[in-house]
């Protein structure tokens, strides 16, 4: 099931191959990881907040990360933050996130298992009881398959919890003063940081003394912002059980300028078909800045470095080809091989370099939607998603972003009524790589 091809890499230690592709920012213990990984089969986690109904790009990362430790003979443990993402991570926040309710949590957690499972093999026989209490050891059913991942929720133990005996037992080992030097609450100072959220860390690192006694788990990896929360992890691991348990935390995935990657117009990057399409997916990948391809390459696909090297020399229109391989590899790593032919031919096709114009998103309505004066170009555009109002549809066409059928459309009211069609169809370009093809139902 693991995509990840056996020349990935000249090196046989994990922590050399995620060095290599440029994964690595922070370690607790840099020498001693490199030689764990190198000589047992290590159980690790991250865990994911259900914070929404589909994983994001930002997860993706993490994902990759689990799949080539999974490669390289190390066991993944999934952690669904049932119980954390009822308080809400103060981490890369201004704010504070709105609450959720458990029922809406539930069902998120089980949507990102569905996707889970699309990029890992998991011991669908393991499972884990919670003993209720703070310090008592919770019980495993059996011991992980070899070469599988597992998957738990830490609901199933945080939300047992009595709370004077949590604060009892796991509170006294922190310090509120080393807290708030932390990064993940000292930007939140200004302007506010509730007492809800300031559970949060308590919370994440008795997740990790949990998974370190009751599972054998003996390192925690996250993006760059959780470092916080994991070297509180591994100090309470220390003083609470004695055991001595890693973290290592990874590059956010950004652009060459600093900005965070995975936005579009209609906001986050997503896993899920439903919210983001094939097509939108792979346009985005096609069309990330020269600058940033070596990066993308590296870190979303399972390319070999040289192929990655070469496709990243290219220069001028060439580049574009580098980019065509990146788009498509994603693609096909995320929604399957079909649905990435699909929208790299659809992309071919808008652009006019051949190909089929089925990947292209589309919206089809009823014949009478276009007869008599028609419909506005405005509202055409609302209803097909290409702008959130009808002030932004009207200043994309005064500012010369929208052409159909490749004609720029210069009129604002502009109806468009049936004659305008060809075969039933026409195609809305906005700004230089947004196209949606417009359809009447036969």
């Amino acid at each position: 099931m693991n995509p990840i091809p056996d020349n990935i890499s000249k090196h046989d230690n994990v922590f050399d191959v995620l060095k290599e592709r440029g994964f690595i920012e922070q370690t607790t213990h840099d020498d001693e990881i490199r030689d764990l990984l190198g000589k047992e089969s290590v159980r690790f986690y991250i865990g994911f907040d259900a914070t929404a109904d589909s994983l994001h790009v930002g997860h993706f990362i993490q994902i990759i990360i689990m799949m080539y430790m999974q490669k390289y003979g190390h066991t993944p443990i999934v952690l669904i933050g049932g119980g954390t993402t009822m308080v809400g991570d103060p981490s890369g926040r201004t704010d504070m996130r709105q609450l959720m309710t458990p029922e809406v949590i539930e069902e998120n957690g089980r949507r990102f298992e569905g996707l889970f499972r699309r990029f890992m093999e998991f011991d669908e026989g393991f499972s884990y009881t919670a003993s209720g209490r703070t310090l008592e050891k919770g019980s495993i059913s059996k011991e992980p398959a070899p070469g599988k991942a597992i998957r738990l929720n830490n609901a199933s133990w945080l939300a047992p919890l009595n709370y004077i005996e949590f604060i009892r037992d796991i509170g006294r080992h922190f310090s509120v003063n080393n807290m708030l030097r932390a990064e993940c609450f000292k930007q939140r100072m200004e302007k506010g940081l509730s007492f809800l959220e300031f559970n949060y860390m308590l919370m994440q690192s008795y997740d990790f003394m949990v998974l370190a006694r009751d599972v054998d788990c003996k390192m925690q990896f996250g993006g760059n912002d959780q470092w916080s929360n994991i070297i509180s992890g591994a100090d309470l691991a220390r003083r609470e059980l004695g055991k001595q348990v890693y973290g290592m935390t990874f590059a956010l995935l950004t652009t060459s300028e600093g900005v965070k990657m995975g936005k579009t117009q209609k906001g986050a990057l997503w896993l899920d078909a439903d919210k983001t399409s094939p097509y939108e997916f792979y346009q985005y990948w096609r069309n990330v800045e020269d600058a940033d391809v070596n990066m993308c390459l590296r870190m979303l696909t399972f390319l070999p470095m040289e192929e990655v090297n070469r496709l990243s020399a290219l220069e001028g229109e060439k580049l574009n080809e580098a980019k065509e391989v990146l788009g498509y590899e994603v693609t096909r790593l995320v929604h399957g091989e079909d649905e990435a032919e699909k929208a790299q031919q659809a992309a071919r096709a808008a652009f006019g370099d051949g190909g089929d114009m089925e990947g292209v998103p589309t919206t089809s309505f009823a014949p009478e939607a276009f007869e008599g004066e028609g419909m506005g170009i405005v509202t055409l555009m609302r209803e097909c998603g290409l702008v959130k109002s009808n002030t932004e549809g009207f200043r994309t066409i005064e500012q010369g972003g929208l052409s159909i059928d490749g004609e720029k459309v210069e009129d604002p009211k502009l109806q468009i009524t049936s004659d305008r069609f060809r075969d039933g169809a026409l195609i809305l370009k906005k700004g230089k790589k947004t196209f949606h093809r417009v359809q009447i139902e036969q």
